[in-house]
């Protein structure tokens, strides 16, 4: 049975929309709204002027020629990429191997640190945090020569072991490769374990208690449901360790020797000492180009959309 209305009201159809009975439905802006656009605004002008403007530059200043007393000027000298990878392949792989290795030992060290704190931390998660990142609100560079005086051949560590006859005279660690590798793997820990941690903290204890109902043990309970769930935190903290561990050179300067150069030292020492502003922006085009080859492939083949789907099962 149907109502009289009085002329003027809006009349609602059975899906709940609200139509005009004079002017039919409601007409929609032909333009879209702004609002998303200027969200993302301010970001991408920062990106733009401090990533890709300068991107382009430092590769306009690799193609010159020229020295810093005469200037340089504009050659378009593709072959500096040939001379620079030919010339520091060597170091080129070195960093990548020992950025490589100290992810995986951060990967190590810190999962289980991450797991613990997540699910057995109760109250205490925030004073546990604090006690891990503590050191590092001290200077980069005052916690790796920290380093140096702990791993000194007659240091507090090493040389209380050799007096006691529980090491040799002749053992030693800086200098050494090892000691690059655990000096980044120090540094570069919290951005592998932060990460880990906000993935752990976010799953579901009950998802736990109902795989242990469905008689799950416990390898797998972690293999099944922990570990798909906290790949995200992996996959981001694989790529704030490796990137900056592989350009670093404070560690290798400090705890490494002459067959520990990485191309972050070899560009320090092209651009500040030799002032061979091309070469030095030529080699870090390449690092840079290297890296982000390196995560696009790291990316599909881990599959980030296949990560985080599981993630939000």
């Amino acid at each position: 049975m149907e109502r009289n209305l009085p002329a003027g009201l809006p009349v609602l159809s059975d899906e709940g929309t609200e139509h005009d009975s004079g002017r039919g439905r409601r007409r929609r802006s032909p333009l879209p709204s702004l609002t998303p656009y200027l969200q993302v605004l301010p970001g991408g002008l920062w990106l733009v002027i401090f990533f890709v403007v300068p991107m382009f530059v430092m590769f306009s200043v690799s193609l010159q020629t020229g020295n810093v007393v005469d200037g340089f000027r504009q050659t378009f000298n593709l072959s500096i990429y040939v001379d620079a990878v030919t010339t520091y392949q060597t170091q080129f792989l070195r960093s990548l191997l020992y950025g490589g290795l100290a992810t995986l030992v951060t990967i190590v060290l810190a999962y289980p640190m991450a797991y613990w704190i997540a699910f057995h931390g109760g109250a205490g998660r925030s004073r546990y945090l604090f006690l891990v990142l503590a050191p590092f609100f001290v200077s980069f560079v005052i916690r790796t020569v920290s380093w140096r005086f702990l791993l000194s051949d007659d240091g507090i560590v090493l040389g209380n072991l050799k007096d006691v006859g529980l090491l040799p005279d002749d053992f030693r660690v800086l200098a050494t490769s090892t000691a690059v590798i655990a000096g980044l793997a120090y540094n570069f820990f919290p951005f592998m374990l932060l990460p880990i941690y906000v993935a752990l903290e976010r799953i579901d204890p009950r998802l736990l208690e109902a795989a242990g109902d469905l008689y799950a043990g416990r390898v797998s309970v972690f293999s099944r449901v922990v570990l798909p769930l906290s790949l995200p935190g992996v996959f981001a903290g694989v790529l704030l360790t490796f990137v900056p561990a592989t350009s670093d050179f404070v560690n290798s300067s400090i705890l490494g020797g002459t067959k520990d150069t990485m191309i972050g030292n070899i560009i320090q020492t092209v651009y500040i000492t030799n002032a061979n502003y091309p070469l030095a922006s030529a080699l870090s085009f390449i690092l840079m180009a290297v890296l982000l080859i390196g995560i696009a492939c790291y990316a599909r083949l881990l599959g980030t959309r296949d990560v985080f789907e599981m993630s939000t099962r």
